[in-house]
């Protein structure tokens, strides 16, 4: 019996914005309150200039009550200013603040209702054409200091995609300027929403083992093609995470220990491991692939810097040995360059 396709059910993407909508829609109704009270007290003050046609007495519910008919343009003239002072007061000072009030509320209902609901069908629009993206699942301390080497490496943020199920963690993602999406990263329509299968590379960092096998095996399901990098603590697990279909495995207690071994054999072997690794640094390990016009020349005749390695049909073939001595067409350069060249060879 076949297994039917997973019913997705639409999950909009969400993007940031500058100020939270309680302290927005908070702000408004406080601009306006304290113009109402304006008003009231400028009318209080005045009392004398406004005529009551009922009892021939403005008492303060009734200044009040003059304000608010005012100010919404109300008007049933049982109140009316009638002294030159008190209509040069509505002319000058009460009539641009009617304007405001309803200049503010009226905003607030374009922002609330017509802009929101503009934004809701846009950001509808860009999932569904979202394509080259890079999606990050997980954004725990691995998966924010991923996101943020990749801004720092010019990767636009509207490219990445962060999904987890913290809303805390994604405030923090939405404030780099990310789109994010609540939901179980194991689950496939989660994954089907952000259109895993056309995304340029995701990563997984899920913050336990085996919650990030699970995951690369569910993007594997779904996404053959697409490169698929794991973060993973125990040693045992990594062989389990490249069966899942991780093409990079990434051990951090195991990268740590290494930094820690290099620092025992000298004082500056950690620090340049750690300048390659990240782009605000002097120097930057890249991967590219060789060009037309190194063909056919030996692997130290080429880069922008020094070239370490070539990948050639999964081998890996370092610069002395005898595979470096010809580059051939699509091989993969591994080099060392200075972070001052990185856009010389399209680096991002």
């Amino acid at each position: 019996m076949r297994r039917k396709a997973p019913l997705v059910r639409f999950q909009p993407l969400k993007r940031a914005i500058k100020v939270p909508v309680w302290a927005d829609v908070g702000g408004r109704l406080l601009a306006a309150l304290v113009l109402v009270f304006f008003v009231v007290l400028i009318h209080w003050l005045d009392r004398t200039g406004l005529k009551d046609n009922y009892d021939d007495h403005v008492s303060f519910l009734d200044v009040v009550y003059f304000t608010m008919i005012s100010i919404t343009t109300t008007g049933f003239g049982d109140i009316a200013p009638v002294s030159d002072k008190s209509r040069l007061i509505e002319a000058v000072i009460v009539t641009p603040i009617r304007v405001l009030v309803l200049f503010i509320f009226v905003g607030t209902a374009y922002n609330f209702i017509i802009k929101r609901s503009w934004e809701k069908w846009r950001m509808a629009r860009i999932q569904k054409a979202l394509t080259d993206h890079i999606v990050v699942l997980g954004y725990g301390i691995s998966g924010s200091q991923a996101v943020h080497e990749l801004i720092e490496r010019g990767t636009d943020p509207h490219c990445i995609v962060v999904l987890d199920k913290s809303p805390e963690r994604l405030a923090e993602a939405e404030a780099l300027g990310c789109n994010v999406m609540e939901g179980d990263c194991t689950r496939d329509e989660t994954l089907m929403a952000v259109r895993i299968a056309a995304a340029r590379s995701v990563l997984v960092s899920a913050g336990r083992d085996d919650t990030s096998i699970l995951i690369v095996l569910t993007v594997r399901h779904l996404a053959p093609k697409v490169p698929i990098s794991a973060v993973v603590r125990a040693e045992d697990n990594e062989l389990l995470a490249r069966q899942a279909g991780a093409d990079n495995v990434i051990n951090p207690v195991r990268f740590t220990g290494l930094l820690l071994a290099g620092s025992a054999q000298g004082t500056h072997i950690a620090d340049y491991m750690a300048d390659l690794a990240s782009v605000s640094g002097k120097v930057q390990l890249v991967e590219r692939l060789a060009t037309a016009d190194e063909v056919g020349k030996p692997l130290d005749a080429c880069g922008h810097g020094r070239a370490l390695r070539i990948y050639r049909g999964g081998k890996a073939i370092g610069f002395w040995e005898d595979g470096a001595k010809r580059i051939e067409p699509g091989d993969v350069i591994v080099e060392i360059i200075p972070t001052s060249a990185s856009d010389a060879v399209g680096v991002s």
